[in-house]
């Protein structure tokens, strides 16, 4: 039958789908962590505020 065949993983590919995820988590982190540095900065220099929205 077509489509219940057990897939077999080619280790390159393997490794190239582990590194993107790895890269996509990184790219996560590192940009929240550069939003909470520099957002409240940029905020009090756009609208001249504290950035809490009141």
């Amino acid at each position: 039958m077509s489509g219940l065949e057990i897939p077999t993983w080619d280790p390159e590919t393997a490794l190239l789908i582990g590194t993107i995820l790895v890269e996509a988590i990184v790219l996560y982190v590192g940009y929240a962590g550069l939003e909470r540095l520099v957002a409240p900065h940029l905020m009090r220099l756009l609208i001249g505020g504290d950035g809490s929205g009141q």
